[in-house]
């Protein structure tokens, strides 16, 4: 299988094809509950995977991902495949996405293990889940977001436990460059708050 040259990072969002009971839970929720969500319009939630490696060209990437059971259930979830920041991401501009990844367990050697023998090749996968939130136009989404993203009492945070999870806010598409927690040292932990 031929690799596209300096093709060494891809992201794989996967949501929920009905209607996410997760995200509508959250929602209502952060609504009735939270100071920083009076302005919160949209909540969705994506189960995100970043693959780093000797990538295929996106069209076999897709495939790949279609036929693992691995990665999604094309039955029940969609699948958006990004490989360079100029792809279409399932995240808008003004959006304030939270990726947030349990410390220390992000990784899916099972998947690595399935691709290897796929594919001959070696890649790293790691999951995360990323909340996406839409705000009403004019507010502060990169603050709102890291408002909400981190828990830090029954009053404020929703997302992330600063305890056991790594958390990054931005605005917009995340970078492919950047995952929560990933190759950081310990000045990292504890629910960081991204660049917006």
């Amino acid at each position: 299988m031929s690799t596209t040259p300096g093709r060494r990072i891809a992201q794989a969002w996967i949501a929920l094809r009905a209607d996410d009971p997760e995200a509508a839970s959250a929602f209502t929720v952060a609504c009735e509950r939270l100071e920083a969500a009076k302005s919160l319009r949209g909540l969705r939630r994506f189960r995100v995977f970043e693959l780093r490696g000797a990538l295929p060209a996106p069209e076999v990437m897709a495939d790949l991902l279609h036929r693992s059971t691995q990665f999604y259930n094309p039955s029940k979830e969609r699948c958006v495949v990004r490989c360079s920041p100029v792809e279409p991401s399932p995240v808008e501009a003004g959006e304030a996405v939270a990726v947030v990844v349990e410390r220390g367990g992000d990784r899916r050697a099972a998947a690595e293990r399935w691709w290897r023998h796929e594919t001959g090749t070696r890649v790293e996968v790691r999951e995360g889940v990323a909340w996406v939130m839409r705000f009403d136009p004019g507010a502060d989404a990169a603050a709102l977001g890291g408002a909400l993203a981190v828990t830090r009492g029954r009053l404020s945070g929703l997302f992330a436990n600063p305890h056991s999870q790594d958390v990054d806010v931005v605005t917009g598409p995340p970078s492919l460059e950047h995952w929560p927690g990933a190759r950081r040292g310990p000045a990292g932990r504890g629910g960081r708050k991204g660049r917006p």
